[in-house]
């Protein structure tokens, strides 16, 4: 009888029995695509529980964990330390080292497993303001601390059934991991999932992935430590999915190549990124090729699921799918048959678009206190509507307040912010988490995101404005990469806008538009009458006191490195405001 599943240290189990695969990691290191399979992942896992044990590793420890990139290693650490009754704490490699040490005092993690030198150097300048008995690397580094040091330690068996008994210890109820949410303002908050949170979401999201189970193969690049793909992954060990970690953003076409998946996860900028990549090679084609290219990107962006469209439309899709986004699928891998969508809002052109691609986006809600889905839309079974977040899964429920915020309720919510009980109260009121969303749902029973309570704002003339809203719509045109509405208590909305540079210098050369800089293209009349245009084509769906009347074009590109996002990409809006204040106030005063 296969394993029951009741705690994240029991999927490698149910893998082994269940599907045994010969690859159920893989990790590209110096070139060279390197695998683990089933048994082996299960047999390090326990050698890196007897190693923590010799080390004095206790329940309850608190163990962080920092890689710039997903790798094998970090799987194996934890189930590893999960195993032994102790917590992990994943932290996000691209925050600043303050946010390190606060994360680390905040914690009290005793000992922390780090990827390379560049996390290295960084933590090195705060370690000495924190608890840490030790740090051990991935990479060999010289003169540091390797984790080989902990498998070596567990390589003598004689403790495994110490091990066991620390396992049986462990109960489903139990605090598992500690996430530090990236945070848009103040300081990150820890985020405490028990086992059974993220258990209990990944046995309901699972039936909403239709896989061809211990068959198929992923593509993994989002962080690791965010819990949107950190669950994910136990969904793929559950499934019997080979995991293959993609080397880098910049790599995924290539790795995609190489290991033709069927399956990957990203935020929407991502698959933003790749949308507009395709379309820029479109352009660059001539004649009838770039006739036909355009012409099945218009069709895919009229799209219905299931036929809604009818039987000339069909026929129609059929040939671009045949002459056009064949080739969208190659550059893919070729055998992509499903994406998931999650953490932020997704435009309706891109779910369009893929789905007639034949690489349906399917699209999610929830939040890390909610481990992470509440919803996600399905592509069996007519769960699947473009604009929406789909449906509640199994076991959750959500209600929407008079205020229209959401509120869900379900074993995946959590157990509260560690050493927080004042901000749990907040959120987490009669077993409602209140997630600080806005939505509806449709006479189907599907959810559409509105807005975000704490986004909203007034202007002076006591009006309600929903940025989000506006800067999807906005994000539609190729020209605008990032925007941020204002006008909080001002006579008017109004934008900041960073534009996409790619596209933008590509269409620039095509219309014999000189420019050396950036800050040359932002402020060429011509580049500022496109995005009027496209300010002018949105405000047409929003009411006039909703309207962005004015905007301010940054030569910025705005990035994770330079603080202006968080690491999934979110806007830091208050970050951002504090960065241009010199626009808005060119803009308002």
């Amino acid at each position: 009888m296969p394993t029951q599943i009741s705690r994240l240290f029991d999927f490698p189990y149910y893998q082994l029995e269940t599907y045994n695969l010969k690859k159920a990691f893989s990790t590209k290191y110096d070139g060279k695509w390197e695998s683990i399979s089933s048994q082996e992942y299960v047999d390090r896992s326990n050698q890196f529980s007897r190693g923590l044990l010799k080390l004095g590793i206790k329940p309850n420890d608190k163990i962080a964990i920092i890689s710039t990139s997903n790798r094998t290693e970090w799987n194996i650490c934890d189930i590893g330390v999960l195993q032994t009754g102790a917590q992990t704490v994943p932290i996000y490699p691209t925050i600043c080292k303050e946010d390190y040490e606060y994360v680390l005092n905040h914690s009290e993690a005793t000992y922390c497993f780090v990827s390379d030198t560049t996390i290295l150097e960084k933590l090195n300048q705060i370690k000495s303001n924190t608890k840490l008995i030790a740090v051990f690397t991935f990479d060999d580094i010289k003169g540091e601390k390797s984790w080989n040091e902990i498998l070596s330690l567990g390589e003598d068996e004689s403790n495994q059934n110490e091990v066991e008994a620390r396992k049986d210890a462990v109960k489903a109820q139990d605090l598992a991991t500690l996430i530090y949410t990236s945070g848009t303002t103040g300081r990150p908050k820890g985020v405490m999932l028990s086992h059974n949170n993220i258990v209990s979401n990944v046995l309901s999201a699972k039936k909403r992935v239709p896989l061809d189970y211990g068959n198929s193969k992923a593509l993994s690049f989002l962080p690791v430590c965010h819990i949107f793909e950190r669950m994910i992954l136990y969904l793929y060990q559950y499934c019997g999915v080979d995991i293959y970690y993609a080397e880098s953003i910049e790599k995924l076409t290539e790795n995609a190549q190489e290991i033709k998946p069927e399956v990957m996860t990203a935020v929407p900028r991502l698959y933003e990124k790749i949308y507009d990549k395709i379309v820029l090679k479109g352009e660059d084609l001539a004649g009838i090729k770039k006739k036909l290219f355009f012409w099945a990107l218009n069709l895919g962006l009229k799209y219905e699921p299931y036929g809604a469209n009818g039987w000339w439309y069909e026929k129609q899709l059929g040939l671009a799918r045949k002459l056009i986004f064949s080739k969208w699928q190659a550059a893919l891998g070729g055998e992509l048959k499903l994406m998931v969508s999650g953490s932020a809002a997704l435009q309706p052109r891109l779910t369009r678009v893929f789905a007639a691609a034949g690489m349906p986006i399917m699209e999610g809600y929830g939040l890390t206190e909610s481990s992470p889905v509440i919803t996600v839309n399905d592509v069996t079974n007519g769960g699947f509507r473009v604009g929406t977040v789909g449906k509640v899964i199994e076991g959750v429920e959500v209600i929407i307040a008079a205020t229209g915020e959401i509120l869900a309720k379900g074993p995946n919510i959590m157990l509260g912010y560690y050493k927080d009980p004042e901000k749990t109260a907040e959120v987490i009121k009669d077993g409602y988490f209140y997630t600080g969303d806005k939505g509806e749902f449709d006479k189907d029973g599907f959810l559409k995101i509105t807005g975000r309570t704490k986004e909203m704002f007034k202007t002076s003339g006591g009006k309600y404005v929903i940025p989000p809203l506006l800067e999807g719509e906005l994000k539609q045109s190729l020209f605008i990469e990032q925007v941020m509405v204002i006008g909080e208590n001002e006579k008017m909305p109004a934008a900041i806008i960073q534009p996409n540079f790619e596209y933008l210098k590509g269409w620039a050369k095509d219309h014999n538009i000189p420019f050396n800089s950036n800050d040359e293209l932002i402020a060429n009349p011509k580049v500022i009458k496109k995005i009027q245009d496209a300010v002018d084509t949105c405000n047409c769906n929003f009411g006039n006191w909703e309207q962005i009347k004015r905007f301010e074009l940054t030569a910025d590109e705005w990035t994770i490195d330079d603080g202006h996002l968080t690491p999934t990409m979110k806007m830091k809006r208050a970050i951002i405001l504090k960065m241009y204040q010199n626009l808005y106030d060119k803009i308002y005063k």
